[in-house]
């Protein structure tokens, strides 16, 4: 089935946040007496921050009476980063133009809430390419399951065999692959000869490197 839709995370993809996460999360474990090293900040990217929160929490036997309002703090903080010091990563403005250019329903998924999409997309000046955005804040599993791509495929009334989308995590792979779509993966560098990265259609270096020759081998 040709492709019609295009899906892009947020988190790493558009913007080079992870860090900003990652900082925020440190300022706020640190109240609770622990440090997540870069490796176990790596295993749960991806993950909402309810999540995030909630499996830390129980690694370090942290009372979960404190996790909402963790999550809270982390979000707060995240936020705050993303509108002072966030870049927008390299390509960004290529890549929509790209797919607009070829008239796809454009959309964006993401774990993260509400409120990180309106920035961003405010941030990036995408607001007039975008057809529907997702977020997996409010829905019964995050990803890796599927369902923030399938809400977000549904919203442009595309089929999932129609999409492909673009992530920079593992928990996006799967979760993209999962609901049957194509697959670009852009990792962070410093993760970029994970053997993992084979289960997705494509991997890049940058959004700026996707040309006619990736889209018309996806396309195939």
């Amino acid at each position: 089935m040709a492709l019609t839709t295009v899906i892009f995370d947020i988190d790493g993809l558009l913007i080079d946040s992870e860090p900003l996460w990652h900082e925020a999360a440190t300022v706020v474990f640190n109240q609770y007496g622990v440090k997540l090293t870069d490796a176990m900040y790596a295993s749960t990217t991806g993950l909402r921050t309810k999540e995030f929160v909630q499996w830390w929490f129980g690694y370090f036997g942290i009372d979960m009476e404190h996790a909402a309002e963790a999550e809270k703090n982390i979000v707060a903080g995240v936020l705050k980063r993303i509108e002072e010091k966030a870049n927008i990563m390299p390509g960004v403005p290529h890549i929509f133009e790209f797919f607009a250019n070829k008239q796809f329903k454009i959309g964006l998924a993401t774990s993260s809430p509400p409120a990180l999409i309106d920035l961003v997309v405010r941030m990036t000046g995408i607001d007039a390419f975008l057809t529907a955005t997702a977020s997996a804040e409010y829905l019964p599993y995050g990803k890796p399951h599927p369902q923030v791509y399938l809400n977000c495929a549904e919203a442009m009334q595309s089929k999932p065999t129609e999409c492909i989308c673009f992530e920079d995590s593992f928990n996006g792979l799967i979760a993209a692959k999962a609901a049957r779509m194509k697959c670009v993966i852009i990792p962070h560098h410093s993760l970029n000869k994970d053997e993992r990265w084979g289960a997705a259609d494509l991997k890049l270096s940058s959004l700026q490197n996707f040309g006619a020759l990736h889209f018309d081998r996806l396309n195939s």
